[in-house]
C-alpha cells in the first residue's frame, strides 16, 4: 500500500476529528477508561488548528485517500490538547534555549504498528532541526510511550491530567536531544 505524508490543512478537519476519535477509542482501551478516553477526546486529544495555521501539522494518506496517521509539531509554547484544551500558550518558542513540542500523534488502529507514526515523527524531527531547535519534548500518551521510547525519547515522572467529570489521565512527558 501506497502512503503519502502532506501538510494537513484546515479542510482536513472534519476527518481528522474522526481520525483522532477512532484512533483514541480503539488504541487506548488497554490503558484507560472509556471515561478517561471520552474526558480526554474533550479538550486533551483533538485537533488544535493552531498547527494547521502554522503548517506544522501532518497527515499520512493511504493509496484510496484516506486518512490512516496524523501527527505534527510546533514553536509555540503549548504542549498538547486540541482546540478546546483550556491551557494553551501560542507564545513562541525559543530555538536555542528551549525544546520543540511533537503534537497531537494519531494512527488510524487498521494501520497500527506498521510505520505511520515513526514516519510522521522523523518528518516532524527533521522539520524542527531546520528551524533551529536542538531538542523536542511531548507529552505521551501510555499507549504512545514504546513508540517514543524506541525513537530515543527519554521518560520523565508519569503526570496527571484533569480530564472532566471527575477524571484523571495519566500522561508522560518525554523529551528527546536533536543531534
Amino acid at each position: 500500500m501506497r502512503l503519502e505524508l502532506r501538510k494537513a490543512s484546515l479542510a482536513d478537519v472534519s476527518q481528522l476529528r474522526v481520525l483522532i476519535e477512532r484512533s483514541a477509542r480503539a488504541l487506548s482501551t488497554d490503558d484507560y477508561r472509556p471515561a478517561q478516553i471520552e474526558g480526554a477526546l474533550r479538550g486533551a486529544f483533538g485537533v488544535d488548528t493552531q498547527l494547521l495555521r502554522d503548517e506544522t501539522y501532518f497527515v499520512v494518506e493511504d493509496s484510496n485517500g484516506s486518512l490512516v496517521g496524523c501527527g505534527g509539531w510546533s514553536f509555540r509554547s503549548t504542549l498538547f490538547g486540541g482546540d478546546s484544551h483550556a491551557a494553551r500558550d501560542a507564545s513562541l518558542l525559543d530555538p536555542v534555549t528551549q525544546a520543540a513540542k511533537i503534537r497531537a500523534f494519531f494512527v488510524d488502529p487498521d494501520h497500527a504498528r506498521r510505520g505511520i507514526g515513526t514516519m510522521l515523527l522523523q518528518h516532524c524531527e527533521s522539520e524542527a532541526r531546520v528551524r533551529g531547535f536542538t531538542a523536542v519534548e511531548l507529552m505521551a500518551t501510555l499507549p504512545g510511550v514504546k513508540l517514543y521510547a524506541v525513537r530515543g525519547y527519554l521518560a520523565m515522572p508519569r503526570v496527571n491530567v484533569d480530564v472532566g467529570n471527575g477524571e484523571l489521565i495519566e500522561f508522560v512527558p518525554m523529551r528527546k536531544p536533536l543531534v
